[in-house]
């Protein structure tokens, strides 16, 4: 298998639902809200994290909040963070909590 995966799985949300659930998402999950969830795809610039208890959304946590020397965490890893923006293409960014940790 690849170093590198894109989400895939039957139950991830579709555009259409990611669309139309946005508002109730953004209001779920305000700036500063801590999140826990797995991690369900990987690529050179971050990973993709299925958050526990929110069905309509995934997660992106970007390498620009990575420490250096840290690497990625691994497909089915679970990890927890906060989230920190929410993008204008409806992806709800996190800082995840290890890689805050690191760099303190």
């Amino acid at each position: 298998m690849d170093e590198y995966a894109w989400p895939t799985s039957p139950d991830l949300p579709v555009a259409d639902v990611v669309l139309q659930s946005w508002a109730a998402t953004v209001a779920a999950l305000p700036v500063g809200t801590h999140i826990t969830g797995e991690v369900i795809g990987r690529q050179p610039f971050g990973v993709f994290i299925r958050m526990d208890g929110v069905p309509n959304v995934v997660a992106l946590a970007e390498i620009t909040a990575m420490p250096l020397g840290m690497e990625l965490p691994a497909l089915g890893a679970s990890v927890e963070g906060e989230v920190f923006w929410h993008a204008h293409n409806h992806q709800v960014r996190v800082w995840l909590d290890e890689w805050r940790t690191s760099a303190e």
